[in-house]
């Protein structure tokens, strides 16, 4: 398969509704979408990423008119959440129109659907002629890709094509919240941080233990992710620890001495943004071990916090 570049989002939509797998840019991470009414397109996301099936895809969508196509039972709550944080970096887990194959959904009644802020994604998106079902554009369990070089290094002869864009404003996965029940849940922490969603939903919980999940109702929940090839070891603020020679430290407060490469942030928003940009970086510099400041709990700092925990091995 020939994999073909463009910076057309006329071209890439002719390419995804004519049936083809579709690489493109958001304001998250870079996305690999098919449309939800082509199963084979949907199974060769699957294959090219080499996903496990049962890890349910996240639907994107245009605008709140496609809503009815992918999801049903739009509870108070969750009209709350979307019109506060649609468009933008928010997933919302909702019970699912019976029309949306099992194969987007891992066999769950219900679907995450996102409408993304990204101007190529949504011009993409609004070319698409059905809601494009997309997890993040890379090989499974490695950092998602914030640009089209990562997306092109992993999947390039795996899919039909990549919309190319700018690189990844936010860096990090969308937030997802699960309104399919009676209280909403977070089940993923992202740029919408948990203190945002509260200050519209104030018995949003974030409480749960989601790794108990069976089966998980989104992405990043059951299977390991984030991780790059060199050994990820957390670190808390100003710690001092002996390091090797081939490490590198990424962090909001000064590096341990010896580390060969540094990659300073300014605030959390740099970090979470540069975070799996430098994890790739590192695997292409034959890094041996990656230190990572562990940042506040606060704000985006969850969010990547839980992306240092799963990309060591710790959730």
């Amino acid at each position: 398969m020939q994999t073909l570049l463009t910076d057309s989002a006329e071209e890439a939509a002719s390419f995804l509704n004519s049936g083809g797998v579709v690489a493109f840019p958001t304001e998250t991470v870079y996305g690999l979408g098919a449309g939800i009414c082509y199963p084979e397109a949907i199974t060769q996301i699957f294959r090219a990423k080499g996903r496990p099936g049962d890890n349910p895809l996240i639907v994107h969508i245009y605008s709140l008119e496609q809503l009815a196509e992918v999801a049903s039972d739009i509870n108070p709550d969750a009209g709350k959440l979307i019109d506060c944080f649609f468009p933008g970096p928010l997933t919302l887990v909702l019970k699912k129109n019976p029309a949306v194959p099992d194969t987007v959904t891992g066999g769950l009644d219900t679907v995450g659907v996102r409408c993304p802020s990204n101007p190529v994604a949504r011009e993409f998106l609004r070319l698409s002629a059905s809601p494009v079902a997309a997890p993040s554009a890379n090989l499974s369990g490695l950092p998602s890709a914030t640009s089209w070089e990562a997306v092109y290094h992993d999947l390039n002869g795996k899919i039909d094509c990549l919309l190319r864009g700018t690189p990844s404003a936010i860096g990090l996965e969308s937030t997802i919240v699960d309104c399919s029940g009676s209280i909403p849940v977070l089940l993923r922490a992202g740029a919408i941080t948990l203190e945002q969603l509260q200050s519209v939903v104030p018995e949003l919980s974030a409480n749960r233990n989601l790794n108990t999940l069976s089966p998980p109702k989104c992405p990043g929940l059951k299977y390991p992710h984030y991780a790059p090839k060199a050994a990820v070891v957390l670190l808390e603020a100003h710690t001092t620890q002996a390091v090797g020679c081939s490490s590198a430290y990424i962090g909001l407060s000064s590096p341990p001495e010896g580390v060969s490469l540094v990659r300073l942030c300014r605030d959390t928003e740099e970090y979470g943004r540069e975070l799996f940009s430098f994890f790739r970086h590192c695997d292409a510099q034959g890094i041996d071990t990656i230190y990572c400041e562990l940042p506040s709990s606060k704000g985006l700092g969850r969010a990547i916090r839980d992306r240092l925990m799963r990309a060591a091995g710790k959730k």
